[in-house]
């Protein structure tokens, strides 16, 4: 299930305060008025839009909002209810056979797991079952990659369009040198294109692409632990052994859960 990411908006909130903390508290608001150049944000964000279009087809960019607001979503994986829901097609296709699983696979609502064990259910063999999963793994993240690379490549621009500023700022600055008094200020506003695209690719961007390899990370785990309990199912494995098996791809912590809440379902179950 799908919900919002807090944290992300928070930390890119909290990075843009803290900076303004920072300049309020040694300029105050006067001199935190002097760090706003629109030239500097043009050069910056028009460079970067320039640069987004050289390298990126229509197609692509148009998903870069998309993929943005991805990073500000999180998926809740229960490994606990996981586990339990193969155990549980386990002990029913032992019961009564792999063709059982079909009218219980419509319950579940993960599309990945219904695949699989459809595809037991119709007697694929064992290693075409894993490579037909692993290859959609596979296309899972190269469809990830390729959405995670807008967000790459703009971290990479917009510093690189800051420094394009400051350049543009110290070569007009250098024309003026025989007026002493504009140097500092001019200088001032050529460092603040640095600043934009520093800000840019540090608090937004990077920030996000990163966020979105973690939860490719966390769904490929949890495709593998589909796949493992699938081969499990379509193996005839005992619940018990494949409660185990699957048992393993829990951290220390989740385990003293999962054996915590095993425990009161065995209580409630003899009550």
């Amino acid at each position: 299930m799908k919900k919002l990411d807090v944290l992300t908006p928070i930390g890119v909130v909290v990075g843009f305060v803290f900076v303004a903390f920072a300049i309020i508290s040694n300029a105050g608001l006067t001199g935190f008025s002097s760090f706003i150049d629109l030239p500097s944000m043009l050069v910056v964000i028009g460079g970067l839009i320039a640069a987004m279009l050289v390298s990126f087809s229509i197609r692509e960019l148009k998903q870069l909002g998309k993929v943005m607001r991805e990073s500000f979503r999180d998926v809740e994986y229960d490994l606990h209810d996981l586990i339990r829901t193969f155990v549980t097609l386990s002990e029913k296709a032992r019961r009564e056979g792999l063709l059982s699983l079909e009218a219980e696979v419509e319950m579940v609502e993960d599309p990945f797991i219904r695949k699989g064990v459809l595809l037991a259910v119709d007697g694929i063999e064992q290693d075409v079952i894993i490579d037909i999963m692993n290859a959609e793994i596979i296309a899972l993240e190269e469809r990830h990659r390729k959405n995670k690379s807008l967000l790459d490549k703009a971290g990479e621009y917009a510093p690189a369009w800051g420094m394009i500023g400051t350049l543009i700022g110290l070569v007009l600055m250098l024309k003026n040198l025989n007026d002493p008094s504009s140097l500092g200020p001019n200088m001032a506003i050529a460092l603040l294109t640095t600043l934009y695209g520093s800000l840019l690719a540090n608090l937004v961007f990077l920030p996000m692409a990163s966020k979105l390899a973690m939860k490719t990370e966390k769904e490929v785990f949890m495709k593998q632990i589909v796949i493992e309990g699938v081969i499990g199912v379509q193996s005839g494995q005992n619940p018990k052994i494949l409660e185990e098996k699957l048992r393993v791809f829990l951290s220390h912590e989740e385990l003293q859960l999962y054996s915590q809440s095993g425990k009161e379902r065995t209580l409630q179950d003899e009550a």
